[in-house]
C-alpha cells in the first residue's frame, strides 16, 4: 500500500498529555508568528504536541489496518476451504446419484419375478437361494447407496450455505480494510500538511525540542533502573543475546535505511510490526503481523531484563513496536522517522516488552 512521503521530522515523543489532546482539523495548520522567544517556544510546543498527535493517529490506524487485512486473508483461506469441501461433495454426490440410478434400473429390471417364484422356477434351487443371500447383500448395499445419497445432498446445503456466509463476511472485511486504510493515508497526509506549513527554522526547532525531550527521558528511566539490558537482581553481567535473537538484530540492521511503508512487511519498505516480523522471520520464528498481537501474544518480560533482539512496544493501544538493540536503543520504522533507523528506547512511552523466543 504506497502511501504520501513524509517530510523529515526527527525522534517524535508521544506523551501522554499528548493523546489526551482533541484532534483539531488538519487545515488550520499555520502556526502562529511568535512574539519573543517565550511566545515562540510555546507556538513550536503547541505544535510539537499536534504533530505527536497525528504522528499517534497514524501509528493507530496502520495497526488497525493491519489487523483487518489479517482478518482478511484468513477469510479469504476459509472461503478456499470450503471451495475445496464443496468441490468434493459435488464429486461424492455426482457419484451417488449415478449408484441410485444403477439401482433403479436394476430394481425395475427385477420387478417382474419375486424371489419366490424365481427359486421355483430354478433348475438348480441351492444356487438360487445362495443368490439369494448376494441379493440381500446387495439389497444392503443399495440402502446404503441411498444413505450416501441423502447425506450428500444434505452436505451440499450445509457446505453451500456456508460458502455464502464466508464469502459475505469476506467482502464486509474487505470494505473494513479498504476503508482503514483510507484513514491511514489521511493521517499521514495530515502530517505532511502540517509540516510544510512549517519554515526549515521551525523544522528544526522542533527537531532540538524533540531530540532533547527523547534524551531526557532516556535518562529518566535509566536513572530510575526501569531499563536494563538483561542484567540480573544479584549483579550477575547482562544476560546475552539468544542465539535466535541475535539472527533477528542481523537482519533487522541490514534493513536500515529501507524506507517506512503502512501495510508493508518487507522486503523494499517496512512498517513497525512488518520490521519485527521479518526480523524475527529470519531467525525462524512465526510472529503474529500487528503490534497489538506481539503485545498480546508473545511472552513478556521485565524492562529490566531486556536482552538485544527483545521487542519494545509503545502506547497505551499497541500500536508501535521495534526491536531492541542493546545499550538503550531500539530499530524501528516509523511515520516520524520516513525508514528505518535506530532511536533511544525511551523514544516515546514504553507499555513494555515481549520475548518471542522466550517461554508464555
Amino acid at each position: 500500500m504506497r502511501l504520501p512521503s513524509i517530510r523529515y521530522a526527527c525522534v517524535a515523543v508521544v506523551t501522554a498529555s499528548v493523546l489526551a489532546l482533541p484532534y483539531p482539523p488538519p487545515t488550520a495548520v499555520a502556526a502562529p508568528e511568535p512574539e519573543g522567544p517565550e511566545g515562540q517556544a510555546q507556538s513550536l510546543g503547541a505544535v510539537l504536541g499536534r504533530l505527536q498527535k497525528l504522528y499517534a493517529d497514524s501509528e493507530s490506524a496502520t495497526d488497525a489496518y493491519n489487523t483487518a487485512d489479517e482478518e482478511l486473508k484468513a477469510q479469504r483461506k476459509e472461503v478456499r476451504s470450503l471451495d475445496r469441501r464443496l468441490t468434493k461433495a459435488r464429486k461424492n454426490l455426482t457419484l451417488s446419484r449415478r449408484q441410485a440410478g444403477l439401482i433403479a434400473r436394476e430394481q425395475y429390471q427385477n420387478a417382474a419375478f419375486s424371489p419366490y417364484v424365481r427359486l421355483l422356477l430354478a433348475r438348480d434351487p441351492q444356487a438360487a437361494l445362495d443368490q439369494g443371500q448376494v441379493l440381500r447383500r446387495a439389497a444392503g448395499n443399495r440402502a446404503a447407496a441411498v444413505e450416501r445419497l441423502a447425506a450428500d445432498t444434505k452436505r451440499i446445503g450445509v457446505l453451500s450455505g456456508a460458502g455464502r456466509k464466508a464469502l459475505d463476511r469476506q467482502l464486509t472485511l474487505a470494505a473494513k480494510a479498504k476503508q482503514r486504510r483510507t484513514t491511514v493515508k489521511q493521517r499521514l497526509q495530515d502530517v505532511e500538511e502540517l509540516l510544510s506549513s512549517l519554515s526549515e527554522e521551525q523544522l528544526a526547532a522542533l527537531n532540538e525540542i524533540q531530540l532533547a525531550d527523547a534524551t531526557e527521558a532516556q535518562r529518566e528511566l535509566l536513572d530510575a533502573g526501569t531499563l536494563g539490558d538483561g542484567a540480573n537482581d544479584d549483579g550477575k553481567p547482562p544476560a546475552p543475546a539468544s542465539r535466535p535473537g541475535n539472527r533477528a538484530v542481523s537482519y533487522a540492521l541490514d534493513q536500515r535505511g529501507k524506507p517506512y511503508r503502512a501495510g508493508s512487511a518487507g522486503p523494499k519498505a517496512y512498517d513497525a510490526s512488518g520490521l519485527t516480523q521479518r526480523a524475527w522471520r529470519a531467525a525462524g520464528r512465526k510472529l503474529p503481523r500487528t503490534a497489538g498481537g506481539q503485545w498480546r501474544e508473545l511472552p513478556h518480560v521485565s524492562l529490566k531484563r531486556l536482552r538485544p533482539g527483545d521487542l519494545v512496544v509503545y502506547k497505551p493501544d499497541a500500536a508501535h513496536v521495534a526491536l531492541y538493540l542493546g545499550d538503550g536503543r531500539a530499530l524501528e520504522s516509523s511515520p516520524s522517522g520516513k525508514k528505518v533507523r535506530v532511536v533511544p528506547v525511551a523514544a516515546r512511552p514504553l507499555l513494555g516488552a515481549v520475548r518471542p523466543d522466550g517461554r508464555k
